[in-house]
């Protein structure tokens, strides 16, 4: 009996440390265990097309949905990307999605083809900025006229302050994961 308590207790110590090793150093297979990559194909293909970093799309995939292409949000965001059906109706109006319906966005082909747009349109917005990425992610999470605001309030040379902590957060937490995405799967 003295043995078996002893062989479980080295065992309960090696699972821990194996636990604390992968959740401290994130190695490939932990960060693929952790953070799932579905509808890669779609990702990459849109990610490309629009001269995104499919690593960057996924984290915005991740950090909105967890992959979920029936996610809505309490605003009425819908899919992959959670777009707004009205920004999704304007996507739809001058990519030539004619027959555009706001149940076009649970599917996860025309959501992550619309986000990827949107994504391209507002680091293109904000190209000129040495932030341009950052206040692209930004206005994708809180609006481009709370961005537009955030900008003309800074004075040149400085950097722009993200007024609103939840899309602080936003930000920090999508370039995290495209660095984790990167990393696990390879993807650039």
């Amino acid at each position: 009996m003295r043995r078996l308590f002893g062989a479980l207790a080295l065992v309960v110590l090696v699972l821990g440390a194996v636990a604390i090793y992968a959740v401290r150093a994130e190695p490939d297979w932990y960060i693929r265990a952790r953070y799932p990559l579905q509808y890669q194909t779609i990702i990459e293909a849109h990610a490309v097309n629009y001269g995104l970093d499919p690593s960057l799309v996924a984290a915005v995939v991740y950090t909105e949905s967890k992959f979920d292409p029936m996610a809505k949000s309490s605003a009425g965001a819908i899919g992959l990307m959670q777009l707004l059906p009205e920004t999704a109706q304007g996507i739809a109006d001058r990519t030539g999605g004619g027959n555009f319906k706001p149940a076009d966005l649970y599917e996860p082909e025309i959501n992550v083809r619309y986000g990827c747009w949107y994504l391209t349109s507002l680091r293109d917005k904000y190209a000129d900025h040495p932030q341009a990425l950052e206040l692209a992610l930004a206005a994708y999470n809180a609006g481009q006229g709370n961005v537009d605001r955030w900008v003309a309030a800074t004075p040149n040379g400085q950097r722009v302050r993200i007024r609103f902590r939840e899309t602080r957060d936003y930000v920090r937490r999508v370039e995290q994961l495209q660095s984790l995405y990167q990393r696990g799967y390879g993807l650039r």
